[in-house]
């Protein structure tokens, strides 16, 4: 059932404090998730409604899974951290909201999934082209579900990266152990969530902490001091966000009282 987001941010999800149920639970009613879900499903409806092929379909579908990784390394290396989005009151607020404030505040769910504004242009770019190119419409469809697929399981690897939970299958505790170490030791990185192929092929790959040195700004993403001076949006929204949450509860607190 497709809930509000505003509704899904009333609750508390903090990962560090919830069980592997509470995270599918949270998981699966948040709406973007919804959203992706039925779009996966619509989109293999049209897929097969229009084939006339089923090898077509495999290969465009192969082929988004195949790209998908190269997409994420590139948008988290060089856009999600890079200095040029806080650079702008224009990418300001998208940049903190995306970025920023998951590296501030790593486990809270609530700033860990992408907005649908943001992320739903960004599959169907990566994916509807290259899927046209190989089984034109029933391709583009098929490259789509497969886009979308990868999302989800992107989303809900992520999400347990920062779970308070130890995964039982080696795959997710390996990709964990490297999650954690971008967030926490060194931000310059292991960008693959899921995937390290790209981290390797360029450079960006460490196994243990130890491999490299701990970067001073592995929680601000280098916005402070100067760079905060200079470019203040970022700090300014920070500051008016904290005055809202100061004001929310002191107005749970008082209704508290009078109750």
């Amino acid at each position: 059932m497709i809930i509000g987001y505003r509704r899904w941010r009333e609750q508390s999800w903090l990962l560090n404090r919830m069980t592997l149920r509470d995270l599918v639970r949270a998981y699966f009613t948040y709406p973007a998730i919804q959203v992706y879900l039925a779009l996966l499903v619509v989109s293999a409806v049209v897929a097969v409604a229009t084939a006339t092929g089923v090898l077509p379909l495999l290969a465009s579908a192969l082929a988004a899974c195949l790209l998908y990784p190269l997409v994420w390394y590139a948008l988290h290396r060089w856009v999600l951290h890079g200095s040029w989005p806080y650079k702008t009151p224009y990418t300001a607020a998208l940049w903190k909201r995306v970025h920023f404030d998951h590296h501030q505040h790593p486990n809270d769910l609530g700033v860990l999934f992408g907005g649908l504004h943001t992320t739903l242009p960004t599959i169907v770019i990566a994916t509807v082209p290259v899927g046209w190119a190989i089984g034109g419409l029933p391709g583009a469809a098929a490259a789509l579900a497969g886009g979308l697929a990868m999302t989800c399981f992107y989303e809900f690897c992520h999400c347990i990266q920062h779970l308070a939970y130890t995964p039982k299958w080696e795959f997710l505790r390996r990709i964990k152990r490297l999650h954690l170490a971008h967030h926490f030791h060194n931000e310059n990185g292991n960008y693959g969530i899921t995937n390290y192929l790209w981290d390797r092929m360029l450079s960006t790959y460490y196994e243990k902490p130890g491999q490299v040195p701990r970067s001073p700004t592995v929680r601000n993403l280098g916005y402070e001091g100067e760079a905060a001076e200079r470019y203040p949006w970022v700090a300014d929204l920070t500051r008016a966000q904290q005055g809202n949450d100061l004001r929310d509860r002191g107005d749970l607190a008082e209704g508290s009282g009078r109750g």
